[in-house]
């Protein structure tokens, strides 16, 4: 910051190694008035947000960057007009020219002892601007105390988490406004000076009501590209199938709290007693793929944990708890990814489940599903394990809490008896929300699935 007469000009502090740092909200406007700390712009970086104070008081004559813009370490924010002929502050580690009085200056009131003033007020300025501090706290005290009465204490876990910046912080608690039941009108949502602004003119004339929350933001768009300026393009529209599942993906994406748990199943004597039943169930007309162990034992695994067959319901207050067990699985098809179900897979043994599985395939493969045939899943399976890799977070298929990911099996050392021995290990990931499951409970759900796969006896008790 250096001045110029009576420019003083603001730029951004030391942000470390934060660079292209995102202007969330610029809180003046060219002409307005402010103080030493008064908050100019927000700024967001991945970690944090913080404020760019006015380091001089007086008017703001010009801002040089807006509200969505990218600022660094010593960029310029605004310009301020210095009240008085004061030198404004300089920045740390230099020192401001020094300026002396005309010799032949007249004497004058304001040549004698003042009191201490804010710098950069000249002392007949101080008495004037004195009252307007005065005046804004008593009617900050005046709504405040308005506010308090007629709404319910600030929630300080919501206080906390709402998205906004310290002198937001600050201006809600000094009129004592929980902005947890503030609506974000700013950059991503954030809540700005004026929702605070409004949601108090709101609650004075009576239109906040006690159980106000915040609708969710909507997310900025992504910026249109003209690709054609770095070559060739073609357009390919999306599939009828990517048109509808894309925008419910995004919507679970966006409001579903996913978590994923990674783990390992050894399904070696799984495959060692898939392959002893080829005969048995060429003869029964189906084939038995790893699929159809894998749905068995997530019925034993939901039977189990109960809660991994629920889904909130629309308030968010309450679980519905399902009393029966729908199992959809991903089915890749031409069109795209469409998840077929298999109804009451609690009531079929391995065969079943197998020929379930090859019917609805066949179905999907051919673009026969009818709309029951997707409907009513409780938790979904996402196999790529016949594609290849070894891990991946899955989308949950929300109103349904979780989803199970399964890659492709791979022999791997294991230590066993002193020694290490070949298993076929399969990888699984458990992607869950984390609003109703947490990571102990998602932890005990794979382990009991893994130990399930990893017993195939107790998959078979039904065929046996």
């Amino acid at each position: 910051m250096n001045a110029v007469r009576s420019l003083v000009e603001v730029r951004v502090p030391d942000m470390g190694n934060f660079k292209d740092v995102a202007v969330i909200d610029v809180l003046v406007k060219p002409g307005d008035t402010v103080v030493i700390d008064s908050p100019l712009v927000t700024l967001e970086s991945d970690k944090a947000t913080m404020d760019v104070p006015s380091t001089a008081v007086g008017v703001v004559e010009k801002l040089h960057t807006n509200k969505g813009g990218k600022v660094n370490t010593g960029d310029l924010i605004a310009t301020v007009r210095a009240n008085g002929s004061a030198p404004a502050a300089a920045p740390l580690g230099t020192v401001p020219p020094a300026t002396a009085p005309p010799a032949t200056a007249p004497p004058s009131r304001s040549a004698a002892a003042p009191p201490p003033t804010p710098r950069g007020v000249s002392p007949a300025a101080a008495p004037e601007r004195a009252s307007a501090p005065e005046a804004g706290a008593a009617l900050a005290a005046a709504v405040a105390t308005t506010l308090r009465s007629d709404l319910a204490p600030i929630d300080e876990p919501g206080f906390s988490r709402a998205h906004a910046g310290p002198s937001v912080r600050k201006f809600a608690r000094e009129l004592g406004v929980d902005l947890a039941r503030v609506t974000g009108q700013g950059f991503k949502g954030r809540i700005t000076h004026e929702d605070v602004k409004s949601f108090v003119k709101s609650a004075l004339a009576g239109g906040a009501p006690e159980t106000a929350r915040p609708a969710a933001p909507a997310l900025p768009p992504f910026p249109a590209v003209d690709f054609t300026q770095f070559g060739p393009t073609a357009i390919e529209p999306l599939s009828r199938i990517q048109r509808i599942s894309g925008p419910r993906l995004h919507a679970s994406w966006v409001n579903v709290p996913h978590v994923t748990q990674f783990d390992l199943a050894d399904i070696t004597e799984l495959e060692q007693v898939r392959a002893g039943l080829k005969d048995r169930a060429q003869a029964a007309g189906v084939k038995l793929t790893p699929l159809a162990f894998i749905l068995r034992a997530c019925v034993k695994a939901l039977q189990q944990f109960p809660r991994f067959n629920a889904s909130l319901d629309a308030t968010g207050a309450n679980l519905i708890v399902r009393k029966f067990l729908h199992l959809g699985f991903a089915a890749d098809t031409p069109n795209g990814l469409v998840v077929p179900v298999v109804r009451d897979a609690d009531r079929k043994d391995v065969y079943e489940l197998a020929r379930q599985l090859a019917q609805l395939s066949e179905k999907a493969r051919a673009g026969k599903l009818a709309p029951g045939d997707m409907q009513g899943g409780c938790f979904t399976i996402s196999s790529l394990g016949g594609i290849g890799g070894t891990a991946f977070t899955p989308i949950i298929n929300a109103p349904e809490v979780a989803i199970l990911g399964v890659s492709r099996s791979s022999m791997q050392p294991v230590y066993q008896g002193g020694s290490f021995v070949p298993r076929l290990m399969l990888p699984l990931s458990l992607s869950y929300d984390h609003r109703v499951i947490d990571g102990a409970m998602a932890v005990r759900f794979t382990t009991y699935l893994a130990q399930t796969l990893g017993d195939p006896r107790g998959l078979l008790e039904a065929v046996l």
